[in-house]
């Protein structure tokens, strides 16, 4: 028997993985195209973290606004607007000739996108509840396998063919992404007739959930953690002896690194998270890759790196496919679509934050040290959230035992 909700698991899979295939393409040798071809030479890293941020703090301030969008008109709509109006922005970017036009073009970017999170919500929405888990494991694998072949082809194609065409290529690739939604998802358990929610009643519902505001927070955080390197990886590429014009290959490679050990590692973790827990698994990675973060400045070669970087995701792919099944436990499934869009502006702002942070810091630090400070925010974050799960299991414990002596 063929389930509608497999269908869409499967075809979306394919739509997020062209769509995270096609802005690892180009996003990650940002701050070489800025340098090359836009010619900036003063504060490189400070106009790269602006760059990246600026996209996403437009896109956290926007996301309510499509989540809301989608209650009222589908998930479907949301992708396919967000899907044909990257493929315009990435091949408008090929042409911007300062880096003033290209902040404005960024910031368009973060205005029309969501394809990936209305993805993830409309899975979230039209699947069984106990298959709920399992296919967002399954769906978090797809932005990592793209985020494996991108930086690959992206690297060929920006040393070979030229950044601009890269950009054009981008949006070739997300094109389909676009027409993979148009013809083959199918939404249910969708009722057009219901009144749209306003954005300020799900923040009120939102805050009234202590537990799901716990997750938007590490959300965040763990965002930012991800995206304060973004920017630094290919100039400290440089700095570890690669040449000018090997260095976005070389990038490339690196940030493929981290695709593969998710790939591998994610279905594993799901598989841990069940047995041990998803908190316990989330905090295993935070550690993980708190650890991971702090090795990285004791290697001062590329393959030592890239083997490091390779090490970093095998932990850290426990992450964010935990995250998404805390937020399935703590939110009820009336109320999931629109969670999932609340997740996606917290990590927007950590998107935002973390670029901005790592442009700022690499201009009054080194690139090294800003690896110390990312593994410590990593860390802590493990020690506060185990710590808070502590707490509420001997509050647990200490209501059960009053009840009990109460009988």
């Amino acid at each position: 028997m063929n389930f509608p909700w497999k269908r869409n698991l499967y075809v979306l899979w394919i739509g997020v993985f062209f769509c995270s295939m096609a802005y690892s393409m180009v996003i990650p040798f940002m701050s070489l195209f800025i340098a090359h071809d836009l010619g900036v030479k003063d504060n490189l890293t400070v106009w790269s973290g602006f760059a990246f941020g600026i996209t996403f703090l437009a896109g956290a301030l926007i996301a309510p606004f499509w989540g809301s969008l989608s209650d009222k008109y589908g998930r479907k709509p949301m992708l396919l607007r967000s899907g044909f109006s990257l493929c315009v922005v990435y091949i408008l970017t090929s042409f911007v000739q300062d880096p003033y036009q290209l902040i404005a073009v960024r910031i368009l970017s973060g205005l029309l996108a969501g394809y990936v999170p209305s993805a993830i919500a409309l899975v979230a929405t039209n699947t069984p509840e106990k298959h709920v888990g399992y296919s967002l494991g399954i769906m978090s694998t797809a932005g990592a396998a793209g985020g494996i072949i991108g930086p690959m082809i992206g690297g060929f194609l920006s040393k070979y063919i030229g950044y601009r065409e890269s950009f054009i290529a981008a949006g070739a690739v997300v094109l389909l992404s676009a027409l993979i939604a148009w013809f083959f998802v199918k939404e249910e358990n969708f009722d057009r007739n219901r009144e749209r929610s306003h954005v300020l009643d799900d923040l009120k519902q939102a805050a009234s959930n202590s537990p799901f505001m716990r997750q938007l927070i590490i959300a965040l955080i763990v965002t930012s953690s991800v995206m304060v390197l973004e920017p630094l990886l290919s100039l400290y590429v440089l700095d570890l002896g690669a040449s000018k014009s090997d260095a976005s290959f070389s990038s490339g490679i690196i940030f493929s690194a981290v695709g593969i050990s998710t790939v591998i590692a994610a279905p594993i973790w799901g598989k841990i998270g069940q047995k041990i827990g998803y908190r316990n698994t989330l905090i295993i990675g935070l550690v993980g890759g708190g650890v991971g973060n702090f090795l990285q400045i004791f290697v001062h070669n590329l393959v030592g790196f890239g083997v490091l970087r390779f090490v970093y995701g095998l932990f850290f792919a426990a992450v964010f496919p935990a995250l998404n099944a805390l937020i399935v436990k703590v939110t009820e499934p009336e109320f999931r679509g629109r969670a999932f869009s609340l997740n996606q502006s917290a990590s927007q702002l950590g998107n935002m934050v973390g670029p901005m942070s790592g442009g700022a810091l690499a201009g009054w630090i080194s690139i090294p040290f800003v690896f110390i400070l990312n593994g410590l925010l990593l860390v802590i974050t493990a020690i506060t959230l185990r710590l808070k799960f502590g707490q509420s299991s001997r509050g647990s414990s200490k209501r059960e035992k009053s009840t009990s002596s109460l009988s």
